[in-house]
């Protein structure tokens, strides 16, 4: 590689980037999400030549929420990032059409149906759009300035 397409990879704000943090962080969701729903299930009874079952079943679902999770983020930021690209426009739009084809594609292809993948495009859609338009934060600005910390000892104040 050379270093133009080194940097361009570097770029932490590049369409890749954010596409394969979204990935990845749907992954580590998904996992997780998984790991709980397991432990909602019973148990498995220990079968003869089966080692394990509990453990098995817990990774399998592990794996299925993981790959679904990361799936829909990566396909939701990527479409995303490539809408936004062509039109040259950062709005609602971007998000609605990146979240109908996640939805649209992952549950439409888990479910094998075209109006359950019609259906869950529709409401991940409706649902992006509805958080773009609200300008849902996860963090608030509070106004207060921060400054870099610095190890000199402060002048103590005299006492009279």
């Amino acid at each position: 590689m050379d270093s133009a397409e080194m940097a361009r990879l570097e770029d932490e704000d590049s369409a890749i980037m954010k596409t394969i943090k979204a990935t990845s962080t749907g992954l580590a969701a998904g996992v997780l999400w998984g790991t709980v729903v397991a432990t909602w299930y019973d148990v498995p009874r220990v079968e003869r030549h089966v080692a394990l079952p509990g453990l098995i079943r817990t990774l399998k679902m592990c794996g299925n929420y993981g790959l679904t999770f990361a799936a829909i983020g990566g396909i939701y930021i990527g479409v995303e990032q490539l809408i936004q690209q062509q039109r040259g426009k950062r709005d609602f739009i971007n998000g609605a059409v990146g979240a109908f084809a996640a939805g649209a594609s992952v549950y439409g292809f888990k479910g094998r149906s075209m109006s359950r993948a019609i259906a869950a495009g529709s409401a991940l859609a409706v649902t992006s759009s509805c958080l773009d338009i609200g300008g849902q934060r996860t963090r608030r600005d509070a106004g207060k300035e921060y400054y870099p910390y610095t190890v000199q000892k402060r002048p103590s104040p005299s006492v009279n």
